[in-house]
């Protein structure tokens, strides 16, 4: 049965305050104010929505100005979890918070605790602001050392007509919007280099250029660089279909999903299939690490990469 918690009930309400607490444990770099919390719980009782489902459900809700509900607390024993207690303690703080006026209902959930937050959301919460961190020390290093050093790259084609090259970068670059010069190359172990001032500059002109020639030339095409002079990447297309990117430091721009980072590293059984590199050696050599300290200097990676591809400076 859902009830309101009176004065008596205190130290039940605080027991299952402890349990949670216990259970749900606050970020580590947090002050401990366990008991700051359980002083507080004798006004919230006197002054806020306090609900017990018997001796084994508890929910806090309160007021955050007139219109926003705020469920501080909820929290059921585990030996009476799958009820339906934490949807009715739900349900009825809500009732009790829109005879108050609160019009939506907000609350905290760790990032961590993944069943929460399936429950939550499958009641229809959705998330309005996230909370990041990060230590600082950490963050002071990223802040301080951030490399600004040059950006770079080539695309390389593998053909032996550079004429052909050449003329298919004429014909693009109206369509890529590219007014600056292009540099061809001539042909040196089977392929042919691709570079100019603008895709020298942004990463991103170098792919889509190197996207264009593979599938104009219906070739593969290796878009090779240094961004910023702390890390190296790659784009591999064949007949303009993306096939394998690399970035040695895959969070290098910011947190990714694990799925992203796994992907940004090299697939040398690709490599080796489109380019004829041996695919033990570019396992080798195209390794990703946390930071950029955790690998060679780029340019010196660069010049690893390229070699093991057969790139010829």
């Amino acid at each position: 049965m859902i009830r309101l918690a009176t004065a008596d009930d205190l130290p039940l309400v605080r027991e299952l305050w402890r349990a949670f607490e216990a259970e749900i444990p606050e970020p580590s770099w947090y002050d401990d104010e366990l008991e700051k919390d359980l002083e507080w719980l004798a006004n919230a009782v006197r002054d806020e929505t306090v609900l017990l489902a018997d001796d084994v459900g508890l929910a806090v809700a309160l007021m955050k100005g007139t219109r926003l509900g705020f469920l501080e607390m909820l929290y059921v024993r585990p030996q009476a979890r799958g009820t339906g207690l934490a949807r009715e303690l739900t349900r009825e703080a809500a009732a009790r918070l829109k005879e108050r006026g609160a019009e939506v209902l907000e609350l905290d959930v760790l990032a961590s605790n993944t069943h929460a937050r399936a429950v939550y959301e499958h009641w229809g919460f959705q998330t309005s602001e996230l909370t990041l961190a990060v230590p600082v020390d950490a963050l002071q290093q990223r802040l301080s050392v951030e490399p600004e050093g040059p950006t770079f790259g080539i695309a390389h084609v593998q053909t032996d007509d550079a004429g052909a090259v050449e003329r298919a970068v004429q014909k693009m670059l109206p369509r890529l919007g590219h007014s600056e010069s292009v540099d061809v190359g001539g042909v040196a172990n089977g392929w042919v280099a691709v570079r100019s001032d603008l895709t020298d500059r942004e990463p991103e002109q170098l792919k889509a250029l190197a996207k264009e020639l593979s599938y104009t030339s219906e070739s593969v095409v290796v878009a090779l660089g240094v961004e910023r002079g702390a890390v190296v990447r790659y784009n591999l297309f064949d007949r303009g279909a993306d096939m394998d990117e690399y970035l040695s430091v895959p969070e290098f721009y910011g947190e990714l999903p694990p799925g992203d980072v796994i992907a940004l590293g090299s697939n040398p059984t690709v490599v080796a299939r489109l380019t004829g590199a041996d695919p033990k050696r570019v396992r080798e050599v195209a390794r990703t690490a946390a930071t950029p300290a955790g690998l060679p200097p780029a340019q010196e990676l660069y010049e690893q990469i390229a070699d093991v591809l057969g790139f010829v400076s």
